[in-house]
Parts: structure tokens; C-alpha cells; sequence
């Protein structure tokens, strides 16, 4: 149990916790209310209806009874049980197939590729391209960036000035890919002959032949894959490519496999001029990569993939331009994070919730938000729109670690305790913004803390240029193994949460 959880509705007084009168019969009143409007059916209908038919029979009598059964016609007993059935079956052939994660394995970069805080601040100290106001802008935005000293950046960039060429951005993306679907396949045991389907994603590096040409390649995958990359969405691009294999698999035949790969290339962002909104991703973006496999068949699958919700709000301008890619007033090319970057998520992120809420809330929340909502409308006063407790529809979360202003902004917004954005700040500590792969650093985490349960629910939410925010509810179908710790988190997990 979540200690914030437990000491809400407490107060001090004369240095002694004592239980505030109003919070304890709330405390008792809203799970009463919860269970009678989520099962109104059970509760009300059910034995309401039983009453009327009992009461009805009552007044007819035995004989009457009996005398009206006889009556009816065997076509009118046969669509009575037939038409239920029919209908129940045509809707279960119509549902598309369920999608399943088998496993996923995150990578963790060679020990010649962290970097500390103080390393990368000496480093930038004696950048050429640094003037002092940028240097004192750099570190000061680093203290507060919430990263630990333990990241990891391309060996390319620990150099001074940083060789940023193609052949480092390759040999990055290839190390962090390679590693993460080693250690997949490791994991699952699966030949890489059974996948039949591979997306891959990454913003800012596309080289050619592309990522998926070059997993092909380097593991000899079959001549009739169907392969997909997906270039430029930002952070949120992984939930992106988890819906385009979702909907490759939902048309391939029972059983098949997809391979989604998402990862980041901070060698090629790397911004050497002296804009300080281009400074940012310097200091936030760090090596990471992420390998899972699909399948639409439950056997040995560990979660069940149950939404998949999109918001995109390019069509406003300041949205668009939030997290662009330009050139400064010196020609160098780099990503400029607007200052109503967080502002704009939040906006995204409320447009996302209203969409996913509708399909996981339960039944209580969804009626005291409408009563809030309706109660605004009606007397036309500004009035605070209630805020869904979202602890009730998932018992994870796994919010993209875009930042520590990004993952304040999403606690505040939706309510939720230290302990629920715990994997996200612990990720973004260990290991810095790896972009689109961050959400599953952050699900590996809650799995190597031994949190999770067969039927809890898992909420993860990206933030992309785009301005995107993509959400995927998984569910758990499958008690985790309690064996060893494995990457990324299998040297660390004891020291967190810090």
C-alpha cells in the first residue's frame, strides 16, 4: 500500500497525526458509493427485476403459470434461445484479435559510454562553442534536470568538441538495438525465423538502408517479414509503433510475431551553437533502446495489450512548433524546445485522458465527473471540473520520463501520488530521456521492484513532437517470475528509489 495513500486525510496537531472527522467518513463513503454504482446492476437491476418476475408469479398462481408455458410455440422458444446466441457469436467473430506482449528487454550501454554530472559539466566547460552565459544556462538547467550520474551518451560525444558523423550515429543505434533484441531473444527463446513482422522506430536518425533493413541483415530474418519504420514522432513514437504491429498482427495469421524496436540517436541531435532552448535536449536526451515481441497468441504472453489511444494537436501552430527541428542564427541545426512545452503536453495529455478515460474509467468516476461537468454548464460558474481518480481504472504507471517539469506537470494533473510516478522519476535519475524507449525502463523497474500482479493494470504515456501524447493500457495476464533481476535495472534496483 502506497504510504501517501494511507496518510491522506490527516493533519497535525500539537505534533501528533490525528484523523480529520470529514476525511475519515469520506474514507468510508466513496468505496461505499464506488461499489454500489460499478455493480448497479448487481445491486439494483438484478434484484429489482427478480422481485417483479417473482411477484408476478405469485399472482398468477401455479396452474396459471403452467397453463401459459404450454401455450407458447416452439418457434417462439427457439428464437427466444437462438437470436441471443446468434448475436453473442457474431459479435465475438467481429472483435479484432487480441494482441499479447510476450517479452521486452531494455539495453544497458557498455560502462565506457556513462557519464557523471561533473564529467559532462567539465566537459561543457571547455566546449569552444559555449560562451559563459550558455555554460552557467547548461549547468543550471542540468541540476534541475533530475538525471543522476549514471547515464550514458556515445563515446562520439565524450570528446571535445564532439565528433558527431554518421559512421558514430550507426555504430550508436547499432550497439543499443543489437543488445536490447539479444537480450530478447535470450529471454523468450524465440528463433529469429518466427518473426513475422518488424517496426522500428526512431526520430532523428533514418540512415539508408534503414533500422529494419539492418536488423534483417545482422540476424538473417526471412525474405517475406513485412517491416515498417516510423521517422520524426518524437518521444511518443513507441506507442505509435506498438499500434502499427498491433494492426499487422491483427491481419496476420493466429500465432504470428512482431518485433518493435524503439530507440533514439543522441549523437546526431547534438546541437554545438549558443541558443539556450537548443540547449536543452543536450542536457535531457542519453543512450537507450527497447526490444519487444507481439504475438496474438496468450500462450507464454505475459500482458495483454487492451487500448491504444492517440492525441495529436498538429493542426495548431504553437503545438507544432513546440519541439522543432531548425537552424539557429549561426546555421547550426539542432531541436528547439519551446518554453510552452509543458503547457502544451498538459493541453495534449487533458484532450487524452478524456478519450481513454471513456474506455477504462469505472462506472463511478465517469458519474461524478459528468455531475461536475453538468453542474459547470448549469450554473454557469467557474467551478472546478472534478478530476477522474485514475488509481481506480490501473494499478501502474508509466509516464514518459521526458523531464522533471514534464513528469510534475502529469502528477499534478491528474492527482496521483509519489509513489505512482516513482518508476518515471527512478528511470529519468538512472538513465536520462532515452525518448520513445523510456516507457519501458520505467515498466522494468516496477517489475524489478516485484510489483506487479497477475490483473493489474498498466498505463503508459508518451509526449512527441507534434505535438503528440499516445497512451497503451496493457493488462498483466501472467504472475511474473520472482527470479533474477535482469537488465537494465539488475545493478541498480537497490540503491532506488533516491
Amino acid at each position: 500500500m502506497n504510504q501517501s495513500r494511507k496518510n491522506k486525510g490527516t493533519y497535525v496537531h500539537s505534533g501528533n497525526m490525528v484523523s480529520s472527522p470529514l476525511h475519515a467518513n469520506k474514507h468510508v463513503l466513496k468505496p461505499l458509493y464506488q461499489l454500489l454504482v460499478n455493480n448497479f446492476l448487481a445491486v439494483v437491476i438484478v434484484p429489482v427485476t427478480a422481485i417483479g418476475v417473482l411477484r408476478k408469479a405469485a399472482q398468477l398462481g401455479p396452474d396459471e403459470l403452467l397453463t401459459q408455458l404450454h401455450g407458447l410455440r416452439q418457434v417462439h422458444v427457439f428464437l427466444a434461445v437462438f437470436l441471443p446466441s446468434a448475436l453473442v457469436t457474431l459479435c465475438l467473430m467481429r472483435r479484432p484479435r487480441s494482441v499479447y506482449l510476450v517479452d521486452y528487454a531494455c539495453c544497458r550501454p557498455k560502462p565506457n559510454c556513462r557519464v557523471s554530472m561533473g564529467s559532462f559539466t567539465e566537459n561543457a566547460r571547455i566546449m569552444p562553442y559555449l560562451d559563459d552565459g550558455s555554460f552557467r544556462f547548461l549547468t543550471r538547467m542540468l541540476e534541475r534536470s533530475g538525471l543522476g550520474d549514471q547515464t550514458y551518451l556515445h563515446p562520439s560525444l565524450h570528446n571535445i568538441p564532439p565528433r558527431c558523423s554518421l559512421g558514430d550515429s550507426r555504430d550508436e543505434a547499432e550497439q543499443v538495438i543489437f543488445a536490447a533484441i539479444d537480450d530478447l531473444l535470450a529471454k523468450t527463446g524465440i528463433s529469429p525465423g518466427a518473426i513475422d513482422i518488424i517496426v522500428t522506430n526512431c526520430t532523428a536518425f533514418n540512415p539508408t538502408p534503414s533500422f529494419t533493413d539492418t536488423i534483417i541483415n545482422k540476424y538473417r530474418l526471412r525474405s517475406d517479414i513485412r517491416d515498417a519504420h516510423i521517422s520524426g514522432m518524437g518521444c511518443s513514437a513507441g506507442v505509435i509503433s506498438m499500434e502499427v504491429a498491433r494492426n499487422l498482427l491483427q491481419a496476420a495469421p493466429h500465432g504470428s510475431h512482431a518485433l518493435v524496436v524503439s530507440t533514439e540517436t543522441t549523437s546526431l541531435i547534438n546541437y554545438t551553437g549558443k541558443n539556450r532552448a537548443m540547449l536543452l535536449p543536450a542536457v535531457l536526451f542519453r543512450m537507450g533502446a527497447a526490444a519487444v515481441l507481439l504475438s496474438t497468441s496468450k500462450s507464454a504472453s505475459r500482458f495483454r495489450l487492451t487500448h491504444v489511444v492517440r492525441t495529436l494537436t498538429a493542426a495548431q501552430d504553437r503545438a507544432y512548433r513546440c519541439a522543432y527541428q531548425e537552424e539557429d542564427e549561426e546555421g547550426q541545426t539542432g531541436i528547439n524546445l519551446s518554453k510552452d512545452l509543458v503547457a502544451i503536453a498538459g493541453d495534449t495529455l487533458k484532450a487524452n485522458i478524456v478519450a481513454i478515460g471513456s474506455l477504462v474509467l469505472p462506472p463511478s468516476e465517469k458519474l461524478l465527473f459528468a455531475l461536475s461537468f453538468v453542474a459547470r454548464k448549469v450554473l454557469k460558474r467557474k467551478m472546478k471540473v472534478y478530476v477522474p481518480d485514475f488509481r481506480t481504472a490501473f494499478e501502474h504507471f508509466c509516464i514518459h520520463s521526458g523531464g522533471r517539469a514534464v513528469i510534475d506537470a502529469v502528477q499534478t494533473s491528474l492527482c496521483l501520488s509519489d509513489e505512482d510516478v516513482e518508476p518515471s522519476r527512478m528511470t529519468l535519475h538512472r538513465f536520462g530521456n532515452t525518448s520513445s524507449s523510456s516507457l519501458w525502463y520505467e515498466l522494468a523497474y516496477i517489475e524489478a521492484k516485484r510489483r506487479t500482479r497477475k490483473g493489474d493494470r498498466v498505463w503508459m504515456v508518451g509526449f512527441g513532437s507534434g505535438f503528440k501524447c499516445n497512451s497503451a493500457v496493457w493488462e498483466c495476464i501472467r504472475a511474473p517470475n520472482n527470479g533474477p533481476i535482469g537488465a537494465p535495472w539488475a545493478d541498480s534496483i537497490h540503491h532506488y528509489p533516491v
